[in-house]
């Protein structure tokens, strides 16, 4: 019985991704969270022009857009939003705080939608019902009283629509504060601080027609099937029409090896499936620098040996010649790379990674994709310009079939961005700010998500508003981030859902309900739509059609005009006209953000249209106005790495869960059900350890000599995986125990939650667990 105790919830899983086990999920979905007929309707609204879109990733929305636009994971985060569920106010009197900060994240949001605005008593230690007025003015009171406005932090999630997010940051430099701590901080921040740097847009260059001319697609560091499940189909039309895909990842994960279209009668009445990478490569956590710099050494290599025999050279040496600067300062750091070193460090063979360089200087037109396993490291800008560096060798940007795609997650955390969601704004968004609006916004920079909890530790910040996320839970190293927060005067969160950041309090703690992504919103003018950009920089618009969850949620551009109007008595913005219309917002991003002209008349397109990417045209809005080759000094993308200790944890999502989100306790395609307790390493490791599947860990931090610290997590269960040797995996949140705050990278600010060197105990007699706990 405690051997069958051991490994319950824990078997190989044989199947594709997609097919009939991601209808089973959908079904699930619906039934444990609404009313079918509510929620159908729902689906068939996702992703279509007349529809909303998607609250789940940012992979766009094919030009034709079918019936069933829609994912696994997309049906879920519909479902979880609409759900029939409710969180009242009865809710909140029958459970103390106190009560509620022992549940896991998946049994707080399951409890269903918000409804009315709350504010948290002390006396009883619960939440209480609070009028709108009351809680505007009281909110309002509060942001005047603090000195300096400084003293605050305006944090942004990336399901923010661009009205919102554009209000927000309007709100905030009124109020006289460039403090934006933002989920991009915790996910594709190196790629918005490193390609400008490289090409002079922040953005991926590809759109999603590119794919269809592609030769050869590079998916470096992420997992479609789970984060980004609509990827899939792209991959899938690639494979068919014969284009290669090349996996590189230290785990190989369903969704890159084979796939089941829901949408292929053929496929799902046969139980069939398309394989999707020809190759996969399993690269150690930590190694993708390394095995980027091996397959740029083979390059010139194998471009020296082509001219030497009278044959066309391999680099694109036209383009480098014409388009961009520092090629030789690469070169020379390429020639003095060690390969031994490469390979410990890439944990791959030559071999391995002279195939990766062959197939790529055969290719005509190559994509690379990459997620946030390039990018959450402490050396994770220099790793995406790494990715940059490889395409710009073979002239790989600026041409059809061929960019860099940086594979966002939140639906519009790109757009954020776009209409002025940054702590380091531009003296050109600066004036654009005060040119339209007649006030001087604060020019010195503000905090990010880092720099964010460290000023709240510290005692200077005193003040944190969240539109939307779970901050608390997102960022890393919980054992300094619970008890800053804690410090705070003033709590202020924008919500659909109860999750556990609303449970750690201040001094004075409001949580206030808004409508979600697939509900009517109406204002004095109509029901409104609003917009979001995807990851390859196409605007849609987006108008919910489900009846709101509560007749007391307001819209988050609607919320935060409320809470500017009740701060801000002399403002010179006109917010509640901008709130009657939305139309008035998009006038207003317009004339701040040039890249919006016609801002209303073309979002009614169906579709909508796409901002301008000055790199995809070759145009290089650098200093030099030119492309630029980085060099990144050694091959390490942590500091504590560089001894290559033995084991290296990366932290995962399951694939019942989005972010925070769990939507389940289940991780389908890697054989995990009901449980989160676990710890995923190879065959060959767990052998050498003399561990078993079901066996139990301790697993303890290192620092960078390589000594034990006080980070740590106890009785973790052994699930073996195919993946690279030296590397292990566990999931996220959780896993930020063992992330320390200040483990970060030093030029984007990102948690290096991706490279994390541990040390195991074996725990000689498996403790039961409920499998869920955090």
């Amino acid at each position: 019985m405690k051997e069958q105790n051991r490994t319950v919830g824990i078997a190989p899983y044989g199947g594709s991704a997609g097919g009939w086990g991601a209808l089973k999920a959908v079904a699930d979905a619906i039934r444990g969270q609404m009313s079918v007929k509510q929620d159908v309707i729902a689906l068939f609204k996702v992703n279509q022009p007349q529809g909303f879109d998607c609250p789940g990733c940012a992979w766009p929305d094919p030009q034709h857009a079918s019936s069933f636009e829609f994912c696994e994971n997309g049906a879920k985060a519909v479902s979880w939003e609409a759900t029939s569920k409710r969180t009242t106010p009865e809710f909140f009197a029958a459970h103390t705080v106190s009560e509620l900060w022992h549940r896991n994240a998946f049994e707080l949001e399951g409890e269903g939608r918000l409804t009315h605005p709350m504010k948290y008593d002390a006396a009883t230690d619960t939440y209480q019902p609070i009028e709108w007025e009351t809680a505007f003015n009281e909110i309002g009171e509060h942001l005047r009283s603090y000195e300096d406005p400084n003293s605050v932090e305006f944090y942004t999630s990336g399901r923010a629509s661009n009205e919102a997010a554009f209000l927000w940051q309007l709100f905030a430099r009124e109020y006289g504060t460039n403090n934006f701590p933002d989920c991009s901080n915790m996910c594709h921040e190196p790629t918005s601080v490193g390609l400008p740097e490289s090409i002079g847009v922040g953005k991926g260059t590809v759109q999603l027609e590119d794919f269809d001319h592609a030769d050869l697609v590079l998916c470096i560091g992420h997992n479609p099937g789970t984060n980004h499940p609509r990827m899939l189909g792209t991959l899938r039309e690639v494979s068919k029409r014969g284009g290669t895909i090349v996996a590189i990842n230290p785990l190989r994960e369903r969704g890159l090896e084979r796939f089941t279209s829901p949408q292929s009668p053929i496929e799902m009445l046969s139980f069939s499936s398309t394989e999707l990478a020809s190759t996969y490569y399993k690269v150690r956590v930590g190694g993708d620098a390394a095995m980027l710099k091996g397959v740029m050494k083979l390059l010139l290599r194998m471009h020296e040996d082509a001219l030497a025999a009278g044959e066309p050279g391999v680099i694109d040496e036209a383009f480098i010649n014409e388009h961009t600067e520092g090629f030789d300062a690469l070169k020379a750091d390429l020639d003095a790379t060690d390969w031994d070193h490469i390979l410990k460090v890439s944990g791959m063979e030559r071999e391995e990674i002279q195939h990766i360089a062959r197939l790529y200087a055969s290719a005509e037109r190559t994509i690379v994709c990459y997620g946030m396993g390039i990018t959450q490291h402490q050396y994770g800008t220099q790793n995406v310009q790494q990715i940059a560096n490889l395409l710009l060798m073979r002239g790989n940007i600026g041409k059809k079939g061929a960019g860099i795609c940086p594979l966002r997650g939140h639906s519009n955390v790109q757009g954020d961005r776009t209409v002025g969601i940054t702590e380091i704004p531009s003296q050109e968004l600066l004036d654009s700010i005060e040119k339209a609006f007649g006030f001087r916004p604060p020019q010195e920079h503000g905090h990010g998500a880092v720099e964010a909890i460290r000023a709240i530790r510290d005692g200077h910040s005193k003040a944190l508003l969240c539109l939307g996320g779970n901050l608390a839970e997102a960022i890393s190293d919980p054992q300094v981030t619970f008890p800053a927060m804690r410090k705070l005067d003033l709590v202020v969160h924008m919500a659909t859902k109860l999750n556990r950041s609303h449970l750690l309090l201040g001094k004075h703690n409001y949580l206030l309900p808004v409508l979600g992504r697939t509900e009517t919103d109406v204002q004095k003018s109509g029901a409104q739509s609003v917009t979001v950009e995807d990851s390859m920089s196409m605007v849609h618009a987006s108008r919910g059609s489900l009846k709101p969850a509560s007749p007391h949620l307001k819209s988050e551009p609607a919320l935060v005009a409320g809470l500017a109007m009740a701060t801000l008595p002399n403002t010179v913005v006109d917010w509640q006209k901008m709130i009657n219309d939305y139309s008035f917002i998009r006038d207003a991003i317009e004339k701040v953000f040039p890249a919006f002209a016609d801002f209303n008349e073309r979002v009614k397109q169906p579709g909508g249209f796409h901002l301008r990417n000055t790199a995809a045209e070759r145009v290089w809005n650098t200093p030099t106005g030119r492309a630029q080759f980085k060099v990144m000094q050694g091959i390490n993308e942590d500091p504590r790495s560089l001894k290559c200790h033995d084991m290296v944890l990366t932290t995962l999502r399951s694939h019942d869960q989005y972010n925070t989100t769990l939507y389940g306790l289940n991780d389908r395609y890697r054989g995990v059900t009901g449980r989160r307790d676990v710890l995923f390493i190879n065959a060959d490791e767990a052998e050498k350890r003399q561990l078993r599947v079901g066996d139990q860990v301790n697993v303890i931090a290192l620092d960078a000599e390589g000594n034990h610290t006080s980070r740590r997590m106890d009785n973790l269960t052994i699930v073996v995986l195919d993946m690279a040797a030296g590397s292990a995996g566990a999931y996220y949140p959780e896993a930020n125990v063992l992330v320390p705050l200040d483990s970060h990278d030093t030029k984007s600010g990102i948690p290096a939650y991706k490279s994390v060197p541990i040390a195991m105990e074996r725990v000689a007699e498996p403790v039961e667990t409920s499998g869920a706990r955090r």
